[in-house]
């Protein structure tokens, strides 16, 4: 059973979750969040701790933001846009069990003290912006470093703020380059 309860946006992404791992979910009810809603997920970080799995869409990336706010050493896990998309749908109750598994390995903290090893330059230099397949090769290293898509900009963010090393970084992209 995994220690943390998994913040999640609806009923049917707890069932996406319990149906992959043993664990103790809460809903978020969408953007929308009750004091009822905050409250529980207080509890359960103060107690427990959270790890937020929100839709890869751009109302998760929303939620995440204000859950991250809100609790500052909650966990993250992202699962890629292309795991949980089916049946013309973005979200977690999409996603198979192996995807939901593989982002509960590969969980990250927001740092306290947002890191610099990263510059736009590794992102310009390494194809993850202002090429014809920027998005994709983000995508990709976003899955392998296990801090999902994003654009340009939040993108670089996440490599200085997830805790992803230049090793990380760097093996990723050789990855990717022996994928292709």
């Amino acid at each position: 059973m995994i220690k943390e309860v998994i913040v999640v946006e609806g009923k049917n992404d707890v069932h996406a979750v319990k149906r992959a791992v043993d664990a103790d979910c809460l809903t978020t009810g969408g953007f929308g969040l009750s004091s009822y809603s905050l409250a529980k997920i207080q509890q359960a970080y103060d107690k427990r701790g959270i790890i937020i799995l929100t839709d890869p869409d751009s109302a998760g990336e929303r939620i995440r933001s204000f859950l991250s706010q809100r609790f500052p050493e909650a966990k993250h896990a992202f699962v890629p846009k292309e795991d949980a998309t089916a049946k013309n749908d973005v979200g977690i109750e999409q996603a198979s069990g192996e995807a939901i598994r593989a982002a509960l390995s590969k969980v990250r903290y927001l740092d306290f003290q947002p890191g610099h090893e990263f510059g736009l330059f590794d992102i310009m230099n390494s194809g993850l912006n202002g090429s014809h397949d920027s998005s994709t090769r983000r995508a990709l290293v976003g899955a392998k470093l296990g801090i999902g898509y994003a654009n340009a900009k939040t993108f670089l963010q996440r490599l200085n703020n997830y805790g992803v090393t230049r090793t990380e970084f760097e093996q990723a992209l050789q990855e990717l380059s022996d994928s292709i």
